[in-house]
């Protein structure tokens, strides 16, 4: 079940919040527990164990680090116990087919016998509660977060089903004080549907209409230029719009049960600077990455060339996080190289400023050629988009199989995206190609009416685009 479906739309949703507000409020945790596991169920009744496994075991070692003091060895010891049981389950089920076909690969090539190995099934969602569980740990030690002592607290704060299955990465402390006690009211509740609705049209409306024509791009092994660079350009739409419109779901739908999520993703096509791009982005993968990995390992108090290794370092399991491949692998390394050569340069002496526009340009197209591995099925399919990119199989117009894709409503999509995404600059925002308005474009009688009626009218569209189609998942599940 997704949101962006029938099933969850006018079957689970109506089914929870009418459970969950005639609930009294000391027991409403019990129903957000009790349909988010069932949310979690539908997809395998069997992985439920698991999450419910790794919640109970994270509970318990928080509960024995109470215990002990977590600022005694013992503490420190339980929370490495705690933090490697969560990402040792995180291995074995997201890398060991990945850990065992390279060994295969090597070994055969010696003329050894493979091992015979039945490839594991990646539980949805795996990677951002194991996450969740390692921050909630490191932060008992640090002192920044007490540890919860009711575990059907930490156990709906995992499970809440608004972020289970992609995120945001919420921190325990972000919603400690509201898995005890929340407000409710009626404007918030109407906040968190706009918020929502907003979330589904850029998903379906945008994203979805993007899908078909991103497939059948990715799958030609030579690709012209004007095919290989329209889909890693559609792909950089849809990629941004569905996992931005996915965590735009999430954070309306814990709004409207008094949740605060932290936001997740701030106009990153926007960005002036790859470093700014990493601010906006993706933003609770990249605060977790900065302060559990980049400032673990020593961050930029060792040294520049130190600081140079840990950002490609950081950046590199970074991208081994979203998948077990060596295109992930490559375009963590690429990021982190991109980080790195920004920061020699924006430090060298008497350096200036780069122009916005042209600090832009560069960010859009290093981001660009970056998801083209993200997005590509494997290394040989990547190359082939890249070798149309730069002209390799010739400087030709579109090909055949894919300009009958590009229907009426899906050429008239890829605009309409590339207008959302720069929308910010043409009335006037930060990084504006127009002077600042005097007036908050939202202050206006026609900002005030796109903020009210606007979310309204895209949810509408993409409601009657979502019956006349199937459902497509979101593209983090995969992750």
């Amino acid at each position: 079940m997704i949101f962006a479906s029938f099933e969850f739309l006018f079957l689970f949703l109506p089914l929870f919040f009418g459970f969950y507000f005639i609930t009294p409020e000391k027991f409403r945790n019990y129903t957000i527990l009790f349909f988010s596991w069932g949310f979690y169920a539908w997809w395998r009744v069997d992985f439920l164990g698991l999450l419910v496994t790794m919640t109970t075991f994270t509970y318990l070692v928080a509960r024995g680090m109470e215990y002990v003091d977590p600022k005694t060895i013992a503490g420190r010891n339980l929370m490495r116990f705690g933090v490697f049981g969560n990402l040792g389950a995180l291995g074995y089920f997201k890398y060991a087919n990945f850990m065992v076909g390279n060994y295969n690969a090597v070994v055969s090539t010696f003329g050894f016998n493979p091992t015979p190995w039945d490839d594991i099934i990646l539980p949805i969602g795996l990677s951002f509660y194991i996450l969740q569980s390692v921050s909630y740990l490191i932060d008992i030690r640090n002192g920044t977060v007490p540890v919860s002592r009711s575990y059907l607290n930490y156990a709906a704060y995992k499970a809440i089903f608004a972020q289970l299955i992609a995120g945001p990465i919420v921190r325990y402390a972000e919603i400690a004080d509201e898995l005890k006690k929340r407000h409710h009211s009626l404007q918030q509740f109407g906040t968190g549907a706009s918020i929502f609705m907003v979330g589904f049209a850029m998903k379906t409306a945008l994203a979805d209409t993007l899908s078909p024509v991103v497939d059948v791009i990715f799958n030609f092994t030579d690709p012209s230029f004007v095919d290989a660079w329209l889909g890693a350009i559609t792909y950089t739409l849809q990629l941004y719009f569905d996992f931005a419109g996915y965590s735009l779901m999430a954070i309306g739908l814990a709004r409207m049960i008094g949740f605060h999520f932290p936001s997740n993703f701030n106009n990153p096509y926007l960005s002036g600077s790859i470093q700014e791009f990493w601010q906006r982005w993706h933003m609770t993968l990249s605060r977790f990455l900065r302060d559990y990995l980049y400032i673990a390992l020593g961050g930029n108090r060792q040294g520049p060339v130190r600081t140079y290794i840990n950002l490609i370092a950081v950046m590199a399991i970074g991208g081994l996080w979203h998948g077990s491949s060596w295109n992930f692998v490559i375009w963590g390394l690429w990021h982190g190289g991109s980080l790195a050569i920004h920061r020699y340069w924006s430090r060298m002496p008497g350096q200036k400023p780069m122009p916005y526009w042209l600090g832009c340009s560069i960010t859009m197209f290093v981001a660009i050629l970056g998801w083209v591995v993200f997005r590509a099925k494997d290394l040989a399919s990547a190359f082939g988009i890249y070798a149309g990119m730069f002209g390799l199989h010739g400087f030709g117009g579109m090909s055949e199989n894919l300009a009958w894709q590009l229907t009426p409503d899906r050429l008239w999509f890829i605009p309409i995206a590339i207008l959302f995404v720069y929308l910010p600059l043409i009335r006037g925002d930060k990084h504006a190609l127009l002077p600042p308005a005097k007036t908050p474009f939202a202050a206006t009688k026609f900002g005030n009416f796109c903020v009210t009626v606007g979310p309204l009218l895209g949810y509408v569209m993409a409601m009657i685009l979502l019956y006349s189609r199937d459902a497509v998942p979101f593209l983090y599940f995969q992750f």
